[in-house]
């Protein structure tokens, strides 16, 4: 348990967290919306600190990145709890937290110097923050970041994007990169599906972009809830508008899962379709998900069409780039470090 930062007193009682743009305020002993944050004697103490709950060496092609040292080692870690209540997550076990009893009987003390260190002793090239949703282990997350950072490794959010404009500057500096879910663009998916609102997000986005952390986003495709044209268009619209039009998107298939199991799984082909709409958007770089063997995991070369990172799945079989560029025009892959697996 440690002292939260982010937060200012109401009142000699009374607290409101301002991390997220929840903004909970607290009366002493009640807990935060994301179950991890919680008003003791008039402070807010965060429950999660150096407690880990999930810990793997991951491809960082699983977060999913595609443009950041592609086919090297991620470390990936997690603690408890989120601050959305998506009807379709798929990590609910860890996610959505009842007690504070259930972290401390599931999670691991691990100080951010020991992950720092497993992740050198792994070979891995970057941490991810992910699994469930970082903010909310925000005190945790930016220790480890800034000696990650003074390591020489790279650190990557993979995080719904409902986070403060303070805090996200704050860790900033040592953030190289993040995958946003974009979960959809209307309002009414936002509310009845996840439990928060769209703006925040968008303006997370908005501001990573001008910060310049490297952003990949994900959207989920739920048939009937968010997989109209309309809507892929109004997304792929904003990514070109407001982030640019080199910035990947990434178009999931959906499975049952948790809540939402009345729901069948995407069809491939609306994937596919939506990755047509990306492109025709004026997108550079559309990806399929969860559809292994689709053409759609690859990179291709935006300027001639060349196959210039060969996936499948989370692997890749074929690298085509030199010094971060089209083997054939020459053409530079956007992203960090697109050449560091490479050995042309």
């Amino acid at each position: 348990m440690k002292e939260a930062l982010y937060y200012n007193k109401l009142d000699k009682d009374t607290v409101q967290c301002v991390l997220c743009p929840h903004e909970c305020r607290l009366r002493p002993g009640q807990m935060g919306i994301c179950s991890v944050r919680q008003n003791i004697d008039g402070k807010l103490v965060t429950h999660v600190y150096n407690r880990a709950i999930a810990v793997h060496v991951d491809p960082i092609e699983k977060k999913p990145l595609f443009h950041v040292a592609p086919g090297s080692r991620s470390f990936s870690m997690a603690a408890m709890g989120c601050n959305f209540h998506c009807k379709f997550c798929q990590n609910s076990s860890i996610s959505q937290v009842d007690t504070i009893e259930i972290i401390q009987r599931n999670s691991e003390t691990i100080t951010a110097a020991q992950l720092v260190e497993a992740a050198k002793q792994q070979h891995c090239r970057s941490i991810a923050y992910t699994y469930t949703e970082p903010t909310i282990y925000y005190e945790y997350a930016i220790e480890c970041a800034e000696l990650a950072h003074q390591a020489g490794l790279l650190n990557i959010f993979v995080s719904n994007g409902y986070i403060n404009p303070e805090p996200l500057e704050q860790i900033s500096p040592v953030l190289d990169a993040a995958n946003i879910d974009l979960k959809s663009f209307r309002e009414d998916f936002y509310r009845k599906l996840v439990g928060a609102k769209l703006n925040p997000v968008l303006d997370t986005l908005r501001l990573m972009k001008s910060l310049k952390i490297f952003v990949e986003i994900t959207t989920l495709i739920i048939p009937t809830h968010n997989d109209s044209e309309d809507e892929l268009h109004d997304i792929a619209r904003f990514i070109k508008q407001e982030m640019g039009e080199e910035t990947p998107w990434h178009i999931s298939r959906f499975y049952p899962q948790y809540k939402l199991t009345n729901i069948p799984p995407t069809p491939p082909e609306t994937l596919r379709r939506a990755r047509d709409i990306g492109l025709a958007e004026g997108l550079k770089y559309v990806y399929t998900g969860n559809v292994p063997g689709d053409s759609g995991e690859s990179t291709w070369c935006p300027q001639c069409g060349e196959l210039v990172i060969q996936r499948y799945g989370y692997s890749i079989n074929k690298i085509n780039l030199k010094n971060g560029c089209c083997a054939k025009c020459q053409t530079r892959i956007n992203g960090i470090e697109m050449d560091a697996n490479n050995d042309n």
